[in-house]
């Protein structure tokens, strides 16, 4: 049995004023890649130099204006790769390079030579203040580790009178998560104190981290808020939020903070980070766009980031990520393909370009993806999955009657083999309805009109066809094509049908279009009906192409 007596509640927040529940998120945050630091450190094997460079050159592409390129004062390769960066002209004017420091002084001084040469840049120190690391890691009282986050403030503000550039300063109560509220509060205004020259156009940055996941998202919120609230000029802060997914909840936290008052939020792709990692900056984006909101990230082509996140990282995608995994815009039930098929039939007759189709909460293709892998067949699968896959990737749009009638031919080969693929779909269609021509073989239609009386006309059909490989031929008289030769047939044959249902449709676009023509025949004796399909440039050739498939269908197998 679990022993689940040896933990204890990590307490909520007293907060019943609390605001952020009554909110909506209406626009994106300042986004914050840490991929090349916190992200990078979590890897197996570290990027080397020249996968950290495509990787920031990827970063860039995609829109992020503010990017923490690493720890430049504690590993070699990390100087190199930002002094890389600088000496090789590949930080655009409009990015902000931000370098984590610890509060120490040789650390900040490197630190500094490090970035000499960039003209924006955020120096982020941090300290870890919640009680338990105050009591088992430092041994030290609340006023040691305040001085720690005052004496880091005023190294970086001696280092950077020798800077030329573009300075802003992030301060981290690291472990915030686990800090008293006014005492986290109360280390950030000294910090805010000693730094002093914060304005609205030049504000300090708070960055206020969920380092460890303790507790649901609504508390995280509520620690937010209160943060907000409490500040002392709000206006001179970005308050920055960097949440973690120990408890796989870090985007529903992330987006609670934004509701309780987060301007910028730091994260990774993919989630990528220690232990369960940071939260996933692109399912945030792609949540944001869902609603409408423009994500501010050049984010159309998730297949392409990755790529290049799982070459660099050496990290797998999970099939099942949010709107990356290669299984998430896939349907095997059933009853999803039938609603995924409805809702885009309905889609497209609406016409007003609005996207709503159940189960697919976004349009794949938006994001790079493509509807082929919407739906696979399996065992689990209907008729409405069936018809889908004969419709998007081979352009035959079943009729309903008839959707029945070839997913159970599908059903049968999925239980015996599991999943079956399109080809296979359309190689069974082919056999069962399109390559049906034995016994009896349509070859040649002649078609006229004839006087029955004065004014009044009726169709001849003429059909040539091949019985057991035996040339033939026979006429029929109707009221029209179909007509004509459904009788000539009854009289040849020596068969009684009904013609249920005719659908027909253009598969094809341009000179060489191609018609289908979907025949449902009755066998009036005993009451069968079946489909049969026919394909021509000819509609009226494709017509009887369909009523011979469904006679052999009917009366021959």
């Amino acid at each position: 049995m679990l022993n689940y007596q040896k933990y204890r509640k990590n307490p909520v927040v007293d907060y019943p004023e609390r605001e952020w529940p009554n909110k909506e998120i209406t626009k994106a945050p300042v986004w914050c890649s840490v991929d090349l630091r916190d992200g990078n450190q979590a890897l197996v094997e570290p990027m080397v130099v020249e996968e950290k460079v495509e990787f920031f050159n990827m970063l860039v592409k995609l829109g992020f204006k503010e990017i923490e390129v690493g720890f430049p004062s504690a590993s070699q390769i990390e100087y190199d790769f930002l002094r890389q960066l600088v000496e090789r002209k590949m930080i655009p004017d409009d990015v902000r390079i931000q370098v984590l420091v610890q509060c120490r002084e040789h650390l900040i001084k490197r630190t500094f030579e490090s970035i000499q040469g960039i003209k924006k840049v955020v120096v982020h120190i941090y300290n870890s203040t919640s009680t338990l690391q105050r009591d088992v890691v430092f041994h030290a009282s609340k006023e040691e580790v305040k001085q720690i986050a005052i004496d880091g403030t005023n190294l970086v503000k001696k280092y950077m009178k020798d800077y030329d550039g573009d300075l802003m300063l992030e301060y981290s109560p690291e472990s915030f998560t686990g800090t008293e509220l006014d005492y986290a509060l109360e280390v950030c205004t000294a910090v805010q104190d000693t730094w002093g020259d914060a304005t609205p156009g030049r504000p300090i940055i708070f960055n206020l981290p969920s380092t460890v996941e303790m507790t649901t998202p609504n508390v995280y919120a509520d620690q937010i808020e209160w943060m907000s609230r409490h500040f002392k000029n709000r206006e001179n802060i970005i308050l920055s939020v960097h949440p973690h997914n120990d408890r796989g909840t870090g985007v529903a936290a992330t987006e609670l903070a934004l509701l309780a008052g987060a301007d910028r939020v730091e994260g990774t792709l993919f989630g990528n980070g220690e232990r369960t990692g940071n939260v996933d900056i692109l399912t945030l984006a792609y949540n944001m766009f869902s609603q409408g909101i423009d994500p501010e990230l050049n984010i159309e082509n998730v297949r392409e980031i990755a790529e290049v996140y799982e070459r660099c990282t050496k990290m797998g995608i999970d099939e099942r990520h949010p709107y990356a995994g290669k299984l998430v815009f896939t349907a095997f039930s059933g009853s999803h393909q039938d609603a995924i098929n409805k809702g885009m039939q309905a889609m497209r007759e609406r016409g007003d370009g609005h996207w709503e189709v159940p189960y697919l909460p976004i349009d794949p293709s938006d994001i790079g993806r493509v509807y082929e892998p919407i739906v696979r067949i399996n065992s689990q699968s209907g008729k409405g999955g069936v018809a889908f896959v004969m419709e998007t990737f081979y352009g035959f749009r079943l009729p309903k009657g008839m959707h029945k009638e070839f997913a159970d031919v599908i059903q049968k080969i999925s239980e015996k083999q599991g999943e079956v693929a399109p080809e296979q779909i359309m190689q069974e269609f082919r056999k069962c309805y399109l390559e049906k021509k034995e016994p009896m073989h349509f070859r040649r239609l002649r078609i006229t009109d004839t006087e029955t009386e004065p004014g009044e006309f009726a169709t001849v059909a003429t059909v040539t066809y091949t019985d057991h490989g035996i040339e033939k031929t026979f006429e029929g008289v109707g009221n029209g094509p179909i007509d004509a030769v459904q009788r000539g047939m009854e009289d040849v044959f020596g068969i009684q049908i009904k013609v249920l249902d005719y659908d027909e449709h253009a598969l094809s676009t341009g000179s060489g279009a191609q018609a289908a023509s979907y025949i449902h025949l009755m066998d009036q004796d005993t009451g069968r009906a079946t489909y049969g399909v026919g394909i021509s440039s000819n509609i009226t050739r494709a017509s009887v192409r369909g009523i011979f498939s469904a006679v052999n269908r009917l009366f021959y197998s």
